[in-house]
Formats: C-alpha cells, structure tokens, sequence
C-alpha cells in the first residue's frame, strides 16, 4: 500500500509513539495483527506503529500473532523496523535504566509460528548469524550516546516462552551462559522480518534484574507491576530515542538485510 517507510513496534507499557496519527486496519494472510496500526510523520519520515502485545496489553507473548505483525508492516511499505523491549538484566553491570543494542539471540521458546512458509511449496533456509540489522545497530548506538543515554553497543538477548518469569535457577543458568538480558517476543519477530528483508533492529530498556541477583539477595525479582512502573517512568527516554533514530535512516536498500534471503527461499 505504500503508506509508510518506517515500522515500529511497542513493548510492554509503550503503548503510543505520536498523537497526530491515522488509526488503519489491515488484513493478511496470517489472520489480524495485534491492534490497528498508526500512521503518522517524523520530520518527513511516514512511520507506523503497532503495539505488538495490543493497546490494551491483552496478548501474552506466545499468543502474539507475529506473522501478521511483520506482514501488515511489509503491506504498507516499511522497509525498515525499530523494536524497542522491555527486558531484564542477567548481568550486575547491566543496570536498570540502561540500553542494550542487541546483536545475538538465543531461542528458549516452542510452538510460534515462526516461517512464512510452514507448509511448502517453499522453504526459507534463513541465515541467522548475524540476525540485527548492523547498519541499524549503529545509528541506534550513535543515536543513543549523543542524547546522554547509557548504551551497551552489544548483548545476547534470551527469548523465554512465557508469560511466567523465569525461575531462580533458570536466571542464574542464563547469566552463567555470558548473555546479557531475557525477554519474551524477540523470536520469532526478528527471523520473520528476515525473510520479508527487513532491517530490524532491537532496542532493549532494561527494567529490572529479572529472578534477581545472586551476588545481592536485596535485589528483588521482577514483577509485572514493577516492569510497567519502569517502563511508563522511562517512556519519554524510549520515544526519544526512537524520534532521533528515524531521521537518520538512509532511504536506500544498500544492507546487508537486503540481500539475506537471496538463494534462501527454495522450493516451489
């Protein structure tokens, strides 16, 4: 439809980006998208954004249809996605407030619809080494050190199915394994934008210190009452972010996103 260049989507308690906005419905083969998708401009940048849990926070992860999210995206012309998350720090040194820029995910769920192509006559043969957008990541990390933000340039991200958090033992097997934070809805998100070529790029709030710290026994884990608290008091350092970010996007394809799936799809 070529109604927008840029995508972006809202985590846990980000629900809105701009209030001048055109509120649109669409349909795709994968069934609904999560809530109807606002479109809007950033200084003459078409944007839209979706909530992907809905704007009333009625999806638990694993019932997100992301299929739908990234393929409405694609329908309207993006070309580019910003993800910003809520997510829990592993790591002491990972503090709440910061940013992470994530480069690596680790996989932990099951059962998500996670290829366009689950049936044939195709098969997507995705390359997932380096699955964040570089050139993204970098405009994302620039971007978040010129507004004064504290930003991790790198970190492995854990994707847990939920809705429940993790365990005490989960948490600690998680930081013993090097990574960095836990989340719920990095996958399948960033591999299906993959395989509709499309940069994508993961903005990670760190909220909270997910089961804990076993170096602190005064950190508390994570509640759900306590990631929304974080996460509406840090909203405005998250839109910021976002609204110096798309201004600096470049307006050509020449990415390395662009050209991942040649050769992978086969079949049919």
């Amino acid at each position: 439809m070529g109604r927008a260049e840029v995508g972006v989507f809202g985590g846990s308690g980000f629900y809105r980006l701009l209030d001048d906005v055109e509120l649109v419905e669409v349909d795709t083969p994968y069934g609904k998208p999560s809530d109807r998708i606002a479109l809007g401009m950033i200084e003459g940048r078409s944007v839209a954004f979706l909530p992907r849990h809905g704007v009333q926070h009625t999806l638990p992860p694993a019932a997100i249809n992301y299929r739908a999210n990234l393929w409405a995206m694609r329908a309207l012309g993006v070309t580019r996605v910003i993800a910003p998350t809520a997510v829990g720090s592993l790591q002491p040194a990972v503090k709440p407030g910061h940013f992470v820029v994530c480069d690596q995910f680790v996989d932990r769920t099951w059962g998500r619809a996670d290829t366009f192509y689950p049936d044939g006559p195709r098969v997507a043969h995705v390359s997932a080494a380096e699955p964040y957008c570089p050139v993204l990541r970098d405009l994302a990390i620039r971007t978040g050190r010129a507004l004064g933000l504290d930003v991790h340039e790198t970190g492995t991200v854990v994707v847990i199915q939920g809705p429940r958090f993790s365990t005490r033992a989960e948490s600690r097997w998680f930081a013993a394994m090097g990574w960095q934070v836990v989340n719920m809805t990095q996958y399948p998100e960033v591999i299906l934008a993959r395989e509709l070529e499309l940069c994508y790029v993961n903005v990670s709030l760190i909220t909270d210190y997910d089961a804990g710290l076993a170096a602190d026994p005064a950190v508390e884990p994570v509640s759900v009452a306590e990631v929304e608290r974080f996460f509406a008091a840090s909203n405005e350092r998250v839109r910021e972010l976002i609204l110096g970010l798309i201004p600096q996007l470049p307006g050509d394809r020449d990415c390395p996103c662009g050209t991942a799936m040649k050769g992978a799809v086969i079949g049919g």
